[in-house]
């Protein structure tokens, strides 16, 4: 006899191992120094900017677009596995209960993204005077986990309707209502506030009735959504551990190759040099790993006043950038004819130490421009000095021995 709940509960379980069997290789003593240096230094440096904050500035606006999209970003983790497509679709009508019981993980899981958003955004709440009392904020934020309930409901009705530009409609429509009802809400505009709030009601009817007119749940839709959840996931984890579960993703991206390949030389002895920086570029998400962090740590650079917190972050991001990276020497652990490539061994570990050195040095000169933005020709130059510098020696010291 087929028990939803126990079903649910062991699903769990083994969902529960394979996140925690990854996690403790991402939160290593390593990422957990670094993360606790970023955030005392941007927590720090925001409360800075909130003394000096203009009377101008769209605090309401900024508030209401974090909070709205919160809410609209309301995954639901059905946990389902590609095999279930044969062996539970029998039993579509008993599965309720446990289709209820994910809904409400996926509520608890999603629940810490409300809060570190509210706890990060209460000091500018108040710094904007936008409340008079702790009260008022609450309010909000008891809406916002009314509101996150209601789109979790949305997104798994629509997630009976495969018509994909449905389904971007209706998203987009929620989105637009999310962040308009949270922005009046909280520049005290209670009034349109409801409006919008009615009009999001409607919107939630109206998915629902739509959503009953399906034959039933279009399960394929379910498993390949939950698994791109779970393989981005792998994805992170990959650059702290092998993860056999691992699909690769290859993008094309023809042009970039084209740059990095350009100077290449046609040579046995530059085998791994060719395919490390196809790989970097085509191969998993290396080239946006490296796009993102750069651009994260020139935005933290560019609004940090002081020389030397702006160094120890170049500095900062420079490691994390390469200590990910140094993951593509097992991305191709699987592939057997790597060992019948007629080249020397060494080559391989030669050809990844050179490219991870290049790409640290470009990383340190774009940091470095940054400064410049300010005219601040002393920064650019001790930035572009200690980046190298630390490159170098982060590559031959540290990389180098990891790799045997």
């Amino acid at each position: 006899m087929f028990n939803a709940e126990i079903f649910f509960k062991q699903r769990l379980s083994d969902h529960m191992k394979e996140l925690n069997r990854y996690l403790r290789y991402i939160f290593n003593q390593h990422l957990a120094i670094a993360m606790l240096f970023i955030i005392s230094g941007l927590a720090y440096y925001y409360q800075q900017w909130l003394e000096t904050i203009s009377p101008d500035f769209p605090a309401a606006l900024l508030i209401g677009a974090v909070f709205g999209l919160l809410v609209s970003y309301s995954p639901v983790r059905t946990l389902l596995k590609e095999a279930d497509l044969i062996f539970l679709l029998p039993l579509e009508p008993k599965m309720h209960r446990y289709f209820r019981l994910t809904i409400g993980y996926s509520f608890f899981t999603q629940l810490y993204l409300l809060l570190l958003a509210a706890a990060a955004l209460a000091p500018l709440f108040f710094a904007a005077n936008l409340g008079d009392n702790f009260t008022s904020y609450l309010l909000v934020f008891v809406v916002m986990l009314i509101f996150k309930i209601w789109n979790l409901y949305m997104n798994w009705w629509m997630l009976k309707i495969r018509n994909v530009n449905y389904r971007r409609l209706e998203q987009t429509l929620r989105v637009i209502l999310n962040v308009g009802c949270f922005w009046l809400l909280v520049r005290g505009d209670l009034v349109a506030a409801g409006i919008l709030t009615v009009l999001l009601v409607a919107l939630l009817f109206t998915v629902y009735s739509v959503s009953r007119k399906q034959g039933g749940l279009a399960w394929d839709l379910l498993i390949e959504k939950d698994q791109a959840r779970m393989q981005a996931f792998y994805r992170i984890a990959n650059q702290f551990a092998d993860v056999p579960h691992l699909k690769t993703k290859v993008h094309k991206r023809q042009a970039i190759v084209n740059l990095f390949i350009s100077r290449v030389p046609f040579d046995q002895r530059h085998t791994y040099d060719y395919l490390f920086r196809v790989t970097f570029v085509r191969g998993g998400d290396y080239f946006g790993l490296f796009l993102r962090l750069t651009i994260l740590a020139g935005v933290i650079i560019y609004f940090i006043p002081n020389l030397w917190v702006q160094l120890a972050f170049a500095i900062l991001f420079l490691y994390l950038t390469g200590f990910q990276l140094v993951g593509m020497w097992k991305h191709h652990r699987t592939i057997a004819w790597m060992d019948l490539y007629p080249v020397q061994d060494d080559t391989r570990k030669r050809a990844l130490l050179s490219l991870l050195q290049i790409l640290g040095i470009m990383q340190a000169v774009l940091l470095s421009l940054v400064f410049l933005l300010h005219a601040d020709v002393i920064g650019f130059g001790l930035a572009l000095a200690a980046g190298i510098i630390f490159t170098i020696g982060f590559v031959r010291l540290y990389v180098s021995k990891r790799l045997k």
